[in-house]
């Protein structure tokens, strides 16, 4: 089969859940939050604050490669930073043109900048100069802001200034996450590029990745919100690919869950204020309840709670197997 990448969420995915949920789910690469360039040159301290992982030769505990990915829309300073960056070998860059938050595309970043062909080659150029060959140079796009007039044109003008590979989030900025994912566009953007391009969007489960391969035309696949609702996707996307059953069990995953849960609960506590903790919970959890019913009931356990250790407590209480020290 292809690889399987997981997806940049910013405010979601940090080095934290990306260290959970590659621990199950043997992804080929993931990819950092993105990483604001606006004007200036950032201390290495703000790329690893964004992706830790470059202290421990840009991998997580369990091995897999993170890419850090810049967000901004000055050629220069981008070039710049990524110049700044490529001191602390990352295991690539990405570049950012498929965020749709207003607050983004206000000043100039993410997906509004595919509106503009030639300012995608202009910054892709830019930073392609300043990476070595040795480190991969990849862009994630968007189909356009309110259409795809300017697709296929996107496209050409990120592989024109050498990026090596492009993910595809098969909507436009204006469709955000609603779905479907228009998959045959990576198909006609796969028609007009040489470079390998990958598959993004609404791959919920093992029919989908097959659907999403077999319409896209392509075998890479980047998974977002279905990794961080049903974190063995991946796990079952392989098996099926190796022909082994995949019927998914979903008692037997929520039991093999739990420890995670209390990786990640302990994780969060240790890094994030006691302010900030039940809230990063909160957030998982209200993905998980997708897929799995317990989810459900113990999101809405903690979710008018905002101590720590009452958090702890209620965690314990449904079976999630904290240390004593956190609880």
């Amino acid at each position: 089969m292809g690889k399987l990448l997981l997806a940049p969420m910013d405010g979601l995915v940090d080095d934290i859940l990306r260290d959970v949920l590659t621990r199950v789910g043997a992804y080929d690469l993931a990819v950092s939050e993105f990483i604001r360039v606006s004007g200036s040159l950032l201390p290495a301290r703000s790329f690893h604050r964004s992706c830790p992982e470059l202290t421990r030769g840009s991998r997580t505990d369990a091995g897999t490669p993170v890419v850090v990915q810049l967000l901004g829309s000055d050629p220069a300073c981008l070039a710049e930073n990524a110049a700044q960056l490529v001191e602390l070998a990352p295991a690539g860059i990405d570049l950012n043109f498929g965020c749709p938050a207003p607050t983004v595309n206000r000043h100039g970043g993410g997906a509004t900048l595919l509106a503009d062909p030639e300012q995608l080659f202009r910054i892709a150029a830019a930073v392609r100069r300043a990476i070595p060959p040795a480190i991969p140079f990849t862009a994630k796009m968007r189909l356009g802001v309110d259409g795809t007039a300017t697709t296929l044109d996107c496209a050409r003008a990120l592989e024109a200034a050498g990026v090596v590979s492009l993910v595809v989030h098969a909507r436009t900025r204006a469709e955000a996450y609603r779905p479907p994912a228009h998959w045959e566009w990576v198909a006609r953007i796969r028609d007009v590029v040489q470079l390998p391009v990958v598959a993004n969007g609404e791959v919920w489960t093992t029919d989908d990745h097959a659907r999403c391969c077999a319409v896209s035309g392509s075998q890479d696949v980047m998974v977002g919100r279905g990794a961080v609702a049903d974190p063995f996707l991946a796990r079952r996307i392989r098996a099926l690919a190796a022909g082994q059953s995949v019927a998914a069990d979903r008692s037997l995953d929520w039991r093999r869950l739990l420890p995670l849960l209390a990786s990640y609960w302990q994780q969060v506590c240790a890094k994030v204020s006691a302010r900030q903790a039940p809230g990063r919970l909160k957030l998982w959890l209200a993905a998980l309840r997708r897929t799995h019913g317990e989810a459900d009931a113990l999101f809405l356990a903690v979710r008018s709670l905002c101590e720590v250790d009452q958090v702890s407590r209620v965690l314990v209480q449904h079976g999630v197997p904290l240390q004593s020290s956190a609880s």
